[in-house]
């Protein structure tokens, strides 16, 4: 076998080692992802919205902008003022879905209720698959 070390913990060892930083642009980068990917999904198959009515290109804009508005905030404001890890993920995590949720709606011109779905989703999906990969 070419490779002894399982591919999940080869990937947690390199990602232990980069700074903070790094890590940041990495997360970002596999949120993004993760994200744009639940988002059209769900649109196009779940709610059955077309490019008619919403956009490729604005459904694309919606995943990276609302990613980009959010997660910083998640990794480099919040932790300034909330110093325990438990308190930061369910305050931070729960704000970034509400404010992803409004800014779907305002955006995607989708219900409230559809807002809430979509950033829910998009949220846990992300949040889960970056435990799986995460996690030690």
């Amino acid at each position: 076998m070419l490779f002894q070390e399982p591919i999940r913990s080869r990937v947690f060892r390199v990602l232990r080692m980069m700074q903070y930083e790094l890590l940041f642009i990495f997360s970002l980068v596999f949120t993004i992802l993760i994200e744009l990917i639940v988002l059209f999904l769900l649109l196009r198959y779940a709610f059955h919205i077309g490019p008619k009515h919403i956009s490729t290109s604005l459904v694309i804009f919606a995943g990276i902008f609302a990613s980009f508005a959010t997660l910083p905030y998640l990794w480099f404001v919040l932790p300034a003022f909330i110093q325990t890890r438990l308190a930061w993920s369910l305050i931070g995590e729960c704000s970034v879905f509400l404010v992803e949720a409004i800014f779907y709606k305002f955006t995607l011109k989708t219900t409230l209720r559809q807002s809430l779905f979509l950033s829910f989703c998009c949220n846990l999906a992300s949040f889960v698959l970056g435990l799986f990969i995460f996690a030690p």
